[in-house]
């Protein structure tokens, strides 16, 4: 038996968030009141213009910090240093055979109302999280084994498992098996064992999180506020005037727009640890299908420009591997050497094409094998000002091989609809990012997150998949052996350049800015506790441990 315990414990919105923010004693930054020790973390949200009352963990329209700040996981990993901190679990054991985890519930834990933290907590929480939104098919059962101790059974040897359900999130089987539609209900007073649950001041462009009055652990801030935007620059202003504490969205420029406001107190982190971003190319549909045309569209990408100019110098071109720098230590080194169509080489792009039968017209413009144009859209959120550019450079750049490129920017809830039922042609995205790389090329390449065109899928929209990527994919979910984990990793990257089933473009930053004017102990490249990127599991970590400034 394995055990393993840690003891390391739009302009209208933008002008009522920031009236808000400015006549009230909790402001964030230099523009609030005076810091008495019970300001309130101020947060922006910069994709939401308005927000919903809805604290349902499976709706699409849940309210930031849910899943961080009312309801935690069993356990917290994160990426910044490959560290694991046991958070609702104290300990799990892993079968000899893999093919089971006990998780060992923490002592004392209780829900905001009270009531203590039990094992049918824990198997109320994956029935619906199965039933609503499917995944975790590896599960067959999950039992209390005792008071304390909670059991999952799977159909086979599955090491992916332990990090998939130790970071599932965990509802109170005494409120939840009494709701009607747990799909539709939207939870307005939840009950969570998070540091803040108490929902307070709730307005369409603001609310509060008050303390959990039963928080089994230690917390030293009086609470949180998050802020609406409609957009990057809104959220940026709030950052720049010092009206919010914690900025977690992209900010051009920010030497100059952000950090130059207060030198001694403005601070920023961008780790290229993030999810891979990826030009998505829906393969339902020609040309698309042709792993040809997918390579040379690639080749004719600037990545240095949509790196230095698209995404502000913060990250740099991926390569054929197509792993974030979070899996540097995955990469093989044969297919970064071999790598022939993530640098850009517009004669390599035309001969591509020229070959696989996409010719140019007199106009320069080139036509599909049917005679039609060889146009497609570039999809993306109106409200994300970077990858938005990232959308122009690459349309520009495909002029350059006779490909026209309209970008199509409606807001981020039409997009992803688009993405969702495979109606789409082209679009920017973000890929699975888990601790290991089981979960990103299961994503990008496996034909069993293949949904067929109107179908909704949460992966994979693109819709392609090898049966050569399951059976490695297999393999590497039966073997908790690092060495032989490591071996099936370099045999996936090998498939995945020669198939090229997406477009890597650059590692993503993990966003994160932040003043130290009223809030000290943030994690920085010298303390990579957590990340500064605020939807991400680690985002408790960073609650529990920023202390307020007082004055």
């Amino acid at each position: 038996m394995r055990t393993r315990t840690l003891t390391r414990f739009a302009a209208v919105a933008v002008a009522a968030a920031l009236s808000l923010t400015a006549c009230t004693s909790t402001g964030g930054g230099d523009g609030g009141a005076a810091a008495d020790g019970n300001q309130l973390l101020t947060i922006p949200r910069e994709d939401m213009g308005t927000f919903t009352r809805n604290f349902n963990p499976f709706s699409p329209n849940v309210a930031p910090l849910t899943q961080q700040a009312i309801y935690e996981s069993m356990l917290v990993y994160n990426p910044a240093d490959q560290s694991t901190t046991p958070w609702l679990a104290s300990e799990w054991t892993v079968s000899d055979d893999g093919a089971s985890i006990d998780f060992t519930l923490r002592d004392g834990v209780q829900w905001s109302d009270g009531e203590p933290l039990v094992p049918q907590d824990v198997i109320t929480t994956f029935a619906l999280q199965k039933e609503l939104m499917g995944g975790f098919e590896y599960l067959t059962e999950v039992t209390a084994v005792d008071d304390h101790t909670v059991r999952f059974v799977f159909d086979r040897a599955y090491s992916p498992a332990l990090y998939e359900i130790g970071q599932q999130v965990l509802l109170p089987d005494h409120i939840w098996s009494a709701v009607a539609d747990p799909a539709k209900d939207t939870n307005s007073e939840p009950v969570g064992t998070g540091p803040f649950t108490e929902v307070a001041n709730f307005q369409s462009q603001s609310f509060d999180l008050m303390p959990n009055p039963h928080y089994w652990g230690e917390t030293q801030i009086a609470g949180v506020r998050m802020l609406a935007f409609a957009g990057n620059d809104g959220a940026n202003l709030a950052a720049a005037n010092g009206d919010v504490d914690w900025a977690p969205q992209y900010i051009p420029n920010i030497e100059d727009a952000f950090v130059a406001k207060n030198p001694d107190h403005n601070h920023y982190w961008f780790p290229a640890t993030g999810s891979i971003i990826n030009w998505q190319l829906n393969t339902t549909k020609a040309p698309f299908d042709d792993v040809a045309v997918r390579q040379a569209l690639s080749l004719a990408v600037d990545r240095e420009q949509v790196a230095d100019i698209g995404m502000s110098g913060y990250t740099h071109p991926a390569d054929c591997t197509g792993l974030t720098d979070a899996y540097e230590s995955w990469k093989s080194a044969d297919v970064v050497d071999a790598c022939d169509w993530t640098a850009r080489d517009v004669d390599a792009a035309n001969a591509l094409l020229d070959e696989a039968g996409y010719p140019k017209g007199a106009d320069g413009m080139r036509t599909l094998p049917d005679g039609s144009p060889f146009a497609f859209t570039f999809s993306v959120g109106s409200t994300s000002s970077d990858w938005l550019s990232v959308g122009n450079i690459i349309a520009q750049n495909m002029k350059d091989i006779g490909v026209e490129v309209t970008v199509d920017a409606p807001d981020w809830a039409t997009v992803t609809s688009s993405y969702e039922d495979g109606t789409f042609d082209s679009g920017i995205v973000w890929a699975n990012n888990a601790p290991t790389p089981y979960q990103f090329f299961r994503g990008v390449m496996s034909t069993e997150t293949v949904k067929a065109v109107g179908e909704k899928t949460f992966e994979n929209y693109h819709r392609f998949g090898l049966p050569e990527a399951d059976t490695l994919l297999a393999q590497f979910a039966a073997t908790s052996d690092t060495t032989a984990q490591h071996a099936i990793v370099d045999r996936l990257q090998e498939l995945y350049a020669d198939n090229a089933p997406v477009i890597p473009l650059f590692p993503g930053p993990e966003w994160g800015a932040y003043t130290d004017v009223r809030f000290t102990g943030w994690p920085t490249e010298d303390d990579p506790y957590a990340t500064l990127n605020v939807r991400a599991p680690t985002t408790v970590l960073v609650l529990t441990t920023l202390e307020p400034v007082v004055d």
